[in-house]
């Protein structure tokens, strides 16, 4: 079975990747047709995937555990990363939010790469105490404060979304590492109160918020994305108007190659396209927990569960954000937005999932009896 999901995970990647080159391609052809940018925006992305082809390629060969006994440097790195945004002539501030950092056009968001360092941390603080994964202080008080300084990082530039998703997902490896859920209960209380206080006190945050209850009154203003994103799926239909045909991206929908794409590809491709992509995450997701759960140590498990993780909260917030459901704040679509960190990072995920899956214990239908241990089905090796 795991043999069968390393390759439906390879087939949604690639699919997911040519979807968004194919996107970037159209959403920049009027552009480029009335003398822009001619096509700047396709080949910057069609360098950065060929980095983190690279980036995936290293991380698929190089042996995971690799991670275990470098996690702390990693995660030391990733902090250091973050708080250079707030350093003046290194830190890019664009549209309020100080995520980036770089030099004029060459610009790296440290937030994409520090969510996966936190996985890796997390990952191998519970592989290297499990006995004490109970437990109140080894088990829930110390990766929680590791877990907090991440996301206060990340939060501090102003990246709610961000720092949401690093929660959502340190909270998910916590708690498939076995974690008491009524510890895990006081994070997300605290991360409650945390984002609460950050959607009150920062600018455009609360009416951000209250814009998702009444679209159609901020339709020109604060709801202007939203509302123009739902025209888009609506107009698309079922079948789309076709490929390239798309009318929201010409000055209508702004940021429509890279955090409000989907919307693009609900337009032209219709239905029958954004359902595939959402089958094509489904597939990606459901492989990479497969894949993760033969890896070969508890490391390796809770490494791939957490990027698995990461990479699926990160559609599923794009989507909510992109059909209004969810209120506004930028994040990408997982390999079809435009965006090299964004890419890079979800590449160096899927390279991870490739290594623990030549490391696993693979097993065929007929090897693969079944024991019941405390409501748990675990593999009989």
């Amino acid at each position: 079975m795991a043999k069968h999901s390393i390759f439906l995970l390879i087939l949604a990647v690639v699919s997911l990747i040519a979807l968004g080159i194919t996107m970037l391609a159209s959403t920049t052809f009027e552009i480029a047709q009335e003398g822009g940018e001619d096509y700047v925006t396709l080949w910057r992305q069609i360098v950065w995937l060929g980095v983190s082809l690279v980036a995936c390629v290293i991380a698929a060969v190089l042996d995971y555990n690799v991670w275990l006994r470098w996690r702390w440097h990693i995660l030391i790195t990733a902090a250091v990363l973050l708080a250079l945004c707030y350093v003046p002539m290194i830190g890019v501030k664009i549209n309020g939010s100080k995520r980036w950092i770089g030099l004029q056009s060459l610009r790296v968001q440290p937030s994409e790469f520090a969510k996966i360092a936190l996985i890796i941390a997390l990952a191998g603080w519970y592989a290297t105490h499990e006995a004490m994964t109970r437990t109140f202080v080894r088990g829930f008080l110390l990766p929680g404060l590791l877990l907090s300084a991440i996301v206060a990082l990340i939060g501090c530039e102003f990246d709610l979304g961000s720092a949401l998703l690093a929660a959502a997902v340190g909270l998910g490896v916590m708690f498939i590492a076995g974690t008491k859920l009524r510890y895990l209960a006081i994070i997300v209380l605290l991360c409650g109160g945390g984002l609460w206080a950050g959607i009150t006190y920062l600018p455009n945050r609360l009416e951000r918020v209250m814009v998702v209850f009444d679209l159609e009154k901020h339709k020109e203003d604060l709801g202007l994305q939203q509302w123009v994103s739902k025209l888009a799926f609506g107009s698309g239909g079922i079948e789309g108007r076709g490929l390239g045909e798309g009318r929201m991206k010409l000055s209508y929908l702004p940021e429509a190659h890279t955090d409000f794409i989907f919307p693009m590809v609900g337009e032209e491709l219709g239905l029958r396209g954004t359902a595939a992509v959402v089958l094509a995450f489904a597939v990606l997701v459901m492989a990479g927990m497969v894949v993760s759960s033969y890896a070969p140590n508890r490391f390796g498990k809770l490494l791939g569960a957490g990027v698995t993780f990461l990479l699926g909260m990160e559609a599923l917030l794009n989507m909510g954000v992109t059909t209004a459901l969810l209120p506004n704040k930028g994040l990408p679509l997982p390999f079809v937005s435009y965006g090299g960190s964004s890419l890079v990072a979800a590449m160096v995920a899927v390279g991870i999932l490739i290594n623990i899956h030549r490391q696993g214990v693979h097993l065929t239908w007929d090897q693969l009896p079944v024991i019941r241990r405390k409501r748990r089905w675990t593999p009989q090796l």
